[in-house]
């Protein structure tokens, strides 16, 4: 059955993954039987080469997005400035996988403000066609409704550039009482739920509760939210992150079982090793 809409996960393997995913011959092809995008948070801190990326093409269906982010030194060490030639240089390196490219994940740091958004709408800007991104802010003024989000979401909106959602709450509901949540919650911004209605399509990440079931509760608003843009043809790309990112594939099962019951034909996933993974698409 094929689901009108992207699910993913922060990447595409993990030893507690072996038992659940189906037989492939990589971690990735494996991945992709069941996932149809993924996060390419590996780009972030160092940039694969030419043949790295034509090897994970071979990898893949066609239907498949990679979100790759952006590397570090040009989004973190140079907030977008006097980047070009970088950028020119990523953008050469993962040109094999060109066909597969959903939106880039242009992550911002919260060092990222109000001051350098010049920069951000020049490296749109300069993003040669087809390539867009989808942007992802963590600095308080842009979750303050005043005159920062305003003219960040302005530009977005002209742009059809979708904003990222990420939603920590659950995260944040749990106790850190062990050191995989209190490393989790170190690391993810606290940051409010902030939707920009526009155009591209959204851009979902969910970060989990340890206890996989108090997931259903924060997981229903978002049953309603992804069932409402498949109705109108704007198919979301949604990630399921976990603190114990072994964790996600049970998170999935929950949430496809979830979604089945909002979303006719949108079927709940298994992970066993008796019962073979549908695709997505």
């Amino acid at each position: 059955m094929k689901l009108p809409y992207y699910l993913g996960c922060p990447q595409w393997q993990h030893p507690a993954w072996n038992r659940g995913l189906p037989n492939g011959r990589t971690p990735l092809e494996r991945y992709s039987q069941v996932f149809n995008c993924v996060e390419g948070n590996t780009t972030f801190y160092a940039t694969p080469s030419r043949e790295q990326c034509q090897q994970w093409r071979l990898q893949v269906p066609d239907h498949f997005r990679f979100l790759l982010k952006f590397p570090r030194a040009i989004t973190h060490d140079r907030l977008l400035s006097g980047v070009d030639g970088a950028t020119r240089d990523f953008l050469n390196v993962i040109e094999p996988l060109e066909d597969v490219l959903g939106p880039f994940l242009l992550q911002l740091p919260a060092a990222f403000g109000p001051e350098h958004l010049t920069n951000l709408w020049q490296f749109i800007d300069a993003l040669p066609a087809p390539l867009t991104c989808t942007v992802e802010v963590r600095n308080a003024a842009f979750f303050s409704k005043g005159d920062a989000e305003r003219a960040l979401n302005r530009g977005l909106r002209e742009r059809g550039v979708a904003r990222v959602c990420m939603d920590t709450r659950a995260l944040f509901a749990a106790a850190p009482e062990d050191t995989i949540t209190t490393e989790a919650q170190r690391k993810k911004p606290r940051v409010p739920v902030h939707l920009l209605p526009g155009d591209a399509p959204p851009v979902i990440r969910y970060i989990g509760h340890p206890d996989l079931q108090v997931n259903r509760h924060y997981l229903a608003p978002w049953v309603e939210r992804v069932g409402s843009w498949i109705e109108q043809g704007q198919p979301p790309y949604f990630f399921l992150h976990m603190p114990d990112i072994g964790d996600a594939l049970s998170l999935t099962e929950i949430w496809t079982d979830l979604l089945s019951h909002r979303v006719s034909g949108a079927e709940a996933l298994q992970f066993n090793e008796e019962q073979p993974q549908i695709g997505l698409f």
